[in-house]
């Protein structure tokens, strides 16, 4: 979901996000915030194509995978770091996560919203893949995604948001948002990508196959979803 004529560049742009308080430090902090070490778990990269080469081959191995704890309690002597492990962390107990290495995200809920209308909600299969049409979209209408996910075990960091559209097997749309770094909670995090407006005339209307996926700087992917959708003259009746 996402379209050529998108108002703002898909350029890992900065975000406002409900609930974070992960990026609201760095005005603070006088610069970006610090990268969780991390490294590549070949068993979670997501299977490689060619728009994603990008992201794989500008990866840099950085130090050694810390749980939750390890990576708190790690850089004390550095207090503007410990200022935004404290910003990222929030109330959260470090001694109540469970020491694992890998963070857990599970997208709940996605949503298209569109002035004037309820909210089409998406039904999202265990499987990632769905049958049919997912949904349909009116011509010319101005839309945005809207989606619900949780973290849990650990900190996920650079978590972003790709989707590739193609139309008779041409690719029409790649976008890629860039979400946050999360600390793992039980309140859910709410992100909601920029504005777009659909493509209208004749040669835009018509069936598009599509895959989004939802990935952290180390390429692991926690939901695929490839599924096909519609342009058509008006929205669906539901």
């Amino acid at each position: 979901m996402g379209f050529v004529e998108r108002k703002e560049s898909d350029e890992h742009k900065d975000r406002n996000i409900e609930n974070s308080g992960a990026d609201s430090e760095v005005e603070d902090s006088g610069g970006a915030p610090p990268k969780i070490n991390r490294n590549m778990s070949e068993s979670s990269v997501c299977a490689t194509e060619d728009e994603d080469e990008e992201d794989v081959q500008g990866k840099l191995q950085i130090g050694p995978r810390r749980t939750l704890k390890e990576q708190y309690e790690a850089d004390k002597d550095d207090e503007s770091l410990m200022r935004w492990k404290e910003q990222l962390l929030g109330a959260v107990d470090i001694n109540t996560v469970a020491e694992t290495l890998d963070p857990e995200v599970k997208i709940l809920s996605l949503a298209i919203v569109s002035p004037g209308r309820p909210n089409l909600v998406l039904p999202i299969p265990d499987n990632g893949k769905i049958k049919g049409t997912w949904f349909t979209l009116k011509e010319g209408s101005r839309y945005t995604i809207k989606f619900t996910f949780q973290v849990h075990n650990n900190i996920v960091s650079g978590l972003k948001y790709t989707n590739t559209v193609w139309k008779t097997g041409l690719k029409v749309d790649r976008t890629k948002e860039m979400i946050g770094t999360f600390s793992p909670q039980h309140e859910l995090y709410t992100h909601q990508i920029p504005e777009d407006i659909a493509p209208s005339g004749i040669l835009a209307r018509g069936s598009y196959s599509a895959k989004t996926k939802f990935v952290d700087d180390d390429n692991k992917c926690y939901l695929e979803l490839n599924y096909t959708f519609d342009i058509k003259k008006e929205w669906q009746s539901s």
